[in-house]
């Protein structure tokens, strides 16, 4: 039977679209309807981008939360490759899969933001410490919000796999040197270019929705709404400092893949606690 593109994507997409649903009815009763005055927003310069990068990197030599990635991310990634390897339909997707990685990001770095909070906080600080962060008032929110970045992951899946089939496929390549040779063809190169195109789309539908929003759910008890709105709104006050805050995100994660995405042990800690540092600078 010939093998086609797209099916992995869309039952991801629809399994975490019926999760998103049961999850929000229940935070509407959880995370929280009351009316509270929105966050102040500060004006943002490099400068503070710089000073959150350095006080990241200060957290991450003091709170060591390296270990916790290996633990974590890494056996994730190892197991979406390991079976991308075994099965020749999902070659295509091998890129895609490990690029949307950064889309989950803010969900995955929730516990590096709540060692910051608890170290601003001269809480104490352990290698459980990050497990606290479900007993915040607005954890429900957090797991709402996760559940939205999971669907849009799922959804770059499905978006993936359909431009792949509307170009060099839509049958799966016959070895993963096939797939290789066929991205040097103008087809390939239009996949390519589109791919990037649109999942640079994504990441700013990210970045805008989530670049505040995950450390002021764990910060103070406001709902989900006020939340998100709260980051859209540094996002169109700070459009130059959050986009270059984006590219550096970027940029860092693409150096921590190298080799074998052993720097990211480094790099996703540090810029979880810088994360975390921004928002400070950036919310009243």
């Amino acid at each position: 039977m010939t093998q086609t593109i797209g099916n992995p994507g869309t039952w991801l997409a629809q399994a975490f679209g019926r999760a998103g649903r049961h999850a929000a009815q229940s935070t509407q009763r959880l995370g929280g309807t009351e009316v509270a005055a929105p966050p102040g927003i500060r004006d943002l310069t490099t400068e503070d981008l710089r000073e959150a990068l350095k006080a990241g990197w200060h957290d991450f030599q003091t709170c060591r939360t390296d270990v916790m990635f290996l633990v974590l991310l890494y056996p994730i990634i190892g197991l979406v490759l390991a079976v991308s390897a075994l099965n020749m339909s999902l070659v295509p997707l091998i890129f895609p899969m490990i690029a949307g990685f950064a889309l989950l990001g803010p969900v995955s770095a929730v516990g590096v933001y709540e060692i910051s909070r608890r170290r601003e906080e001269g809480e104490h600080i352990g290698w459980l410490g990050a497990l606290k962060v479900m007993e915040r008032p607005r954890f429900a929110s957090i797991v709402v919000m996760g559940l939205y970045l999971a669907a849009i992951f799922c959804l770059w899946l499905v978006v993936a796999a359909h431009l792949y089939g509307a170009t060099l496929g839509p049958q799966a390549p016959a070895s993963t040197g096939a797939f290789i040779n066929s991205l040097m063809s103008a087809p390939g190169t239009i996949m390519i270019v589109l791919g990037c195109a649109i999942g640079g789309v994504f990441a700013l539908t990210v970045l805008a929705t989530s670049v505040v929003s995950f450390p002021l759910l764990l910060d103070r008890n406001l709902g989900l709404p006020v939340a998100v709105q709260t980051s859209l709104r540094v996002t169109r006050q700070n459009p130059k400092v959050i986009l270059t805050w984006g590219a550096i995100v970027a940029a860092g994660l693409i150096l921590g893949s190298l080799p074998f995405l052993l720097g990211l042990v480094i790099v996703l800690p540090v810029l979880g606690h810088a994360t975390w540092h921004l928002y400070r600078r950036a919310v009243i």
